[in-house]
């Protein structure tokens, strides 16, 4: 039977840790805090040493940023499920929580993706970097980077609200758009549909033109000397196999979900949320000390 006024969903991959979830509370909370500490401090250091008030330097700051609106969506509500004997959650939280979680992994996309265009210009016209990368430039790409992400998602997380639902279980840890069109009583055709042109949007297209870029400073790289080249992989690795780690368990995660996850060990579902979550504060370290 349809119910269009379900107020809250339940969360039910939480496990039964018993007397464990005191230490797996402590456990989860320093990361948090690790997380936060370290992104703070990325920050400030940015914005204290004026040699660091560079495009790359202030890109990085902005995915020092994001991690923070991440992590924010996500682990204060983690914590309180893992210390609480109920795992309710109201439908307007859970809808904020959706976009927030969802924003912020459009946001890591684009921020990358303009970051590998500053790399490129940089490699492959040096000349005319300080022209093409000014200040108006840089926060222009930067305010484009999230209204983009921002408006997609708010039409999805809109057409998802006006499903009439038939149950209030999700299989999950957080509250994700899919699970909660899989309690849809109605066909959700179009929904899937937009989902996948807005997952070719948020994802595949940055992601090629992220190997464009590189591949273009690749092939301007190979006629330099070697010291020039290593400068190169020294700045731009870091970023690549970020992208790339941060591409894995991000399908990794969107599989999951199209999965019967009662069939799957919760904690498998924990690790890759956990590794979205915090692999930022790596990022952000190996760049601003190579």
């Amino acid at each position: 039977m349809e119910n269009n006024t379900l107020s809250y969903f339940n969360l039910t991959m939480f496990m039964n840790i018993r007397h464990y979830h005191y230490l797996a509370s402590v456990f989860f909370l320093l990361l948090y805090s690790f997380i936060l500490s370290a992104n703070l401090f990325m920050m400030l250091i940015i914005s204290q040493e004026k040699t660091l008030h560079e495009p790359m330097y202030i890109f990085i700051a902005f995915l020092c940023f994001n991690s923070l609106y991440g992590s924010a969506g996500f682990f204060p509500r983690f914590l309180m499920d893992l210390l609480s004997e109920s795992h309710l959650i109201s439908r307007p939280a859970c809808f904020t929580q959706i976009y927030v979680i969802y924003t912020y992994a459009s946001y890591e996309v684009t921020i990358l993706s303009i970051m590998a265009y500053d790399r490129y210009v940089a490699v492959c016209h040096p000349l005319h970097y300080h022209r093409k990368m000014t200040s108006k430039t840089v926060y222009a790409l930067a305010v484009l980077a999230w209204i983009c992400p921002a408006c997609n998602l708010t039409v999805t997380v809109v057409m998802v609200v006006r499903l009439p639902l038939c149950g209030n279980n999700i299989q999950k840890v957080y509250c994700a758009s899919w699970n909660i069109v899989k309690l849809s009583c109605v066909t959700t055709a179009v929904n899937n549909l937009l989902a996948m042109l807005g997952a070719i949007t948020a994802a595949f297209l940055p992601f090629a033109f992220i190997l464009y870029t590189y591949l273009r400073i690749v092939l301007a790289c190979w006629k330099n000397s070697g010291e020039v080249r290593g400068k190169v992989l020294q700045s731009c690795v870091p970023h690549v196999l970020s992208f790339v780690i941060y591409s894995i368990t991000s399908f990794s995660d969107t599989a999951l979900s199209r999965q019967n996850m009662e069939e799957i060990n919760p904690f498998v579902g924990h690790n890759v949320v956990n590794r979205i979550s915090c692999h930022s504060s790596s990022f952000e370290s190996s760049h601003i000390w190579p």
